[in-house]
């Protein structure tokens, strides 16, 4: 049996959303090894859930034998993508970037293999970006870009109509020379990374072929979106982190226990290993039954970031909360009393976003503590509960074992 292209099984499994010269770049992929890279700036101390796709294209690609580059931009961190927002990042301080560089290093070296044949290869643009001198820079690569063409690119518009700053302006083009530079020292000929990133990787794919006479290309991946629309990901306590001091492997596991059904299927494919034909037969069924494809989507996902000793625990801990069993069930521990709202409690214990969310939850007769149902947005702790340590019930998903010091 012939061996199976990995842009095939890219392709088959959602990654591929856009890409240029497709028959080429799946030729290529066939008949050699192929370098890639993918981008990661380290605008926080760790990776989130938005990463994770692009972290699994680059583990499917080296598996079939392309060496992958992880880039982590301490260059262009300085600057800030300007890609799908409606304002300026906010700048960093060089010891902030350098604290963030090295928490991607260690986490992205639990997806990629950086031993073996393919070991893949873990690059800073800093080394490169920092030392640039302007005026050669200008010459030699800003005369590739067209003002008027980037300016009509996605990531520019938003940013345009409120006020597009010089300093963002210059983004795509350090990205594009990042791919010069990685092409130039390590034969990467394919940028890949998520469909927000689409104008940012092509300008640098084209400003390869301009330059260099040869070819290189570009693959973005979907982003992962709920079903109207808005990016998944989003929790209580802000995103959806891969550091287990952020986001604990119990609340990662139930945000995706608690997934929509119609995205289920599509998060098998992209965020686990499992065959498409067992993902098939688990997502066949559209009634309760789809409730075990989503534990199992939970489990594989948790394990894959966490270990399998936490994706179990996990597991014990949504099944006892599931069925009462107090001992089993997740466990926090917070400084409050009697006199304490029962909406701040929620608040500081990051079940809410807000106070607001957490009283209209309450007035909607959504909380409770132990078996009592809170009946006003204005109590207190003491209304309900002498004790030291109760259960507090949002919703029928959410269960916390509180005890106050």
């Amino acid at each position: 049996m012939a061996k199976k292209n990995v842009f095939d099984t890219l392709l088959e499994r959602g990654f591929v959303g856009q890409t240029v010269y497709e028959d080429d770049l799946k030729k290529a992929l066939e008949g050699e090894r192929v370098s890639f890279y993918v981008g990661f700036d380290p605008t926080a101390d760790s990776l989130h859930i938005g990463h994770y796709i692009p972290v699994m294209a680059m583990a499917h690609m080296q598996r079939a034998g392309h060496r992958p580059i992880a880039l982590i931009g301490g260059g262009t961190a300085m600057i800030g993508d300007p890609s799908g927002r409606t304002d300026m990042r906010q700048m960093m301080t060089v010891e902030t970037i350098a604290h963030n560089v090295e928490c991607f290093r260690n986490q992205l070296g639990r997806f990629i293999d950086f031993s073996g044949e393919n070991a893949a290869i873990m690059v800073n643009n800093a080394d490169w970006l920092l030392n640039l001198n302007y005026v050669d820079f200008l010459r030699e690569i800003g005369v590739y870009f067209s003002v008027n063409k980037m300016l009509s690119c996605d990531c520019f518009k938003t940013r345009y109509e409120r006020g597009l700053n010089f300093l963002e302006f210059n983004y795509m083009p350090m990205q594009a020379y990042d791919f010069l530079v990685l092409y130039r020292k390590y034969g990467c000929r394919l940028e890949m990374g998520g469909n927000d990133q689409w104008s940012n990787i092509l300008a640098g794919a084209d400003l390869i072929r301009r330059l260099e006479k040869t070819d290189a290309y570009a693959l973005t991946s979907p982003l992962l979106l709920t079903s109207e629309g808005k990016k998944m990901g989003k929790t209580a306590k802000g995103a959806l982190w891969l550091d287990a001091a952020k986001t604990t492997p119990y609340e990662f596991y139930q945000y995706f226990r608690n997934v929509e059904d119609v995205k289920v299927a599509e998060c098998l494919k992209l965020l686990t290993f499992m065959p498409l034909d067992e993902i098939a037969e688990l997502c066949k069924h559209t009634d309760e039954r789809i409730n075990a494809a989503k534990a199992r989507l939970a489990y594989e996902v948790t394990k894959l970031i966490h270990g399998e000793e936490e994706a179990e625990k996990a597991q014990a801990q949504a099944s006892a909360a599931f069925s009462g069993d107090d001992a089993q069930m997740p466990q926090a521990e917070i400084s409050a009393n009697g006199d304490t709202l029962i909406a701040d409690l929620m608040t500081a214990l990051g079940v809410c976003a807000s106070k607001s969310e957490a009283r209209r939850l309450i007035d909607g007769g959504g909380v409770k503590i132990n078996s009592a149902r809170v009946e006003n947005g204005t109590d207190t702790l003491a209304k309900y509960t002498s004790e030291r340590t109760f259960v507090l019930h949002k919703g029928k998903k959410v269960h916390l074992r509180v005890t106050l010091k």
